[in-house]
């Protein structure tokens, strides 16, 4: 029987649930450091990062971080946004990526024995249950420490296990001084004292 660290492991992730998760929560993710971390927890044969892009815009925020990623060990699944005005004269955006992660997660499903799922999306509970059929563990990376929370109450229920972002951010956040680090910890310790117990079901690796 495989242990945790020999789980054959790979990473989905829903850049734009992602970003906001990171964003409510004031973080910036080190997307170096978290290859490093799931790397040292499972054998990680693939890491997914799944965008929607603007392509007529003569600069896109997220060009420098999509071709980064893109040149450093992730698999980048991206298409093109649409842009439309709704019913109130908005511009706005549509991207939608759902369909090409779930695509490709049950593609790679019979190849793995653990994904982590980062979005906190309701959508993606059925494929989770599909996943799980298929004999393979779900871990989904998402954050009930914003208001509202981040991840569907469903979504966090199916899933194997449920990691808190806010937990996991030491251990992926960019480099910062320490007094913002012990802060971090500080914030966490406190949220645990006031629920009484920490939410989810723990490390998904048993660590």
């Amino acid at each position: 029987m495989r242990t945790y660290m020999e789980e054959r492991t790979a990473l989905f992730i829903d850049g734009a649930n992602l970003y906001a998760a990171a964003r409510g929560l004031n973080i910036n993710i080190d997307y170096k450091r978290m290859l490093d971390y799931f790397s040292k927890r499972g054998r990680l044969i693939r890491a997914f990062y799944y965008t929607a892009l603007i392509e007529d815009q003569e600069y896109s925020p997220i060009r420098p971080l999509v071709d980064w990623l893109d040149y450093n060990g992730f698999t980048l699944v991206t298409k093109a946004a649409r842009e439309f005005t709704d019913a109130l004269g908005r511009r706005k955006v549509k991207g939608n990526m759902d369909i090409e992660l779930a695509v490709d997660a049950m593609e790679m499903a019979d190849h793995l024995e653990h994904i982590v799922l980062f979005s906190g999306d309701g959508d993606f509970r059925r494929l989770v249950e599909a996943l799980q059929r298929r004999g393979v563990r779900v871990t989904v990376v998402s954050t009930m420490k914003t208001q509202p929370p981040m991840v569907a109450d469903d979504l966090r229920r199916q899933a194997d296990f449920f990691m808190e972002l806010l937990d996991l951010a030491p251990s992926i956040m960019r480099d910062q001084d320490e007094r913002e680090a012990a802060q971090i910890r500080r914030a966490q310790r406190e949220t645990m004292r006031f629920e009484g117990v920490q939410d989810g079901a723990g490390e998904p690796y048993g660590a």
